[in-house]
Formats: structure tokens, sequence, C-alpha cells
């Protein structure tokens, strides 16, 4: 390990640490607002939180074509393996 000797290195260093930390504390601060934002509109309009947050995601990342084209992908590979399109379990 490299343990810098020079006062002007040790500060860079240190100063760096604290704006790291900061952000840090910024982003604490938004995942809780995230979380509170999901509950509430959830919670008034009766809405799956695991839906509402994958649809924000989505939305975030405008990639919906590529959600619907996963989806279906996963849908044909499920039922060609399953040789099955219904959601029961059924014995191995």
């Amino acid at each position: 390990m490299n343990i810098p000797k020079d006062p002007a290195h040790r500060k860079a260093i240190y100063d760096c640490m604290r704006e790291i930390s900061a952000s840090m504390t910024r982003t604490e601060a938004e995942r809780e607002f995230i979380r509170e934002a999901i509950n509430n509109i959830c919670d008034e309009y009766n809405l799956s939180k695991k839906t509402f947050r994958r649809m924000a995601k989505t939305y975030h990342k405008q990639n919906f074509n590529t959600e619907v084209e996963q989806h279906e992908e996963f849908e044909t590979l499920y039922q060609t393996i399953t040789n099955s399109t219904s959601m029961t379990k059924e014995a191995a």
C-alpha cells in the first residue's frame, strides 16, 4: 500500500472521500423518496408495487419495446419448454 506523505495529496484524498460521502447521502435520500412515492401512488390507486416499479423503470430507460420483446421471448421459451400455456403446476 502506498500511503501518501504529501499533505496536499492526503487532503485531495480526504476531500474526495467527503464528496463521495455527500453523494451517497443524496443517493440514499433519493431512494427513500422513490420508495415513498411508489408506496403512496400504489396505495392511493390500489396498484401492484412490483408492476408500478417496473413501469417507472421502463419509462425512465425509455425501453418499452425491449421489455415487450423480452417478455415475448420468455413466454415463447416457457411454453416451448413446458409444452403448456396454462399457469397450473403439472407433475414432472
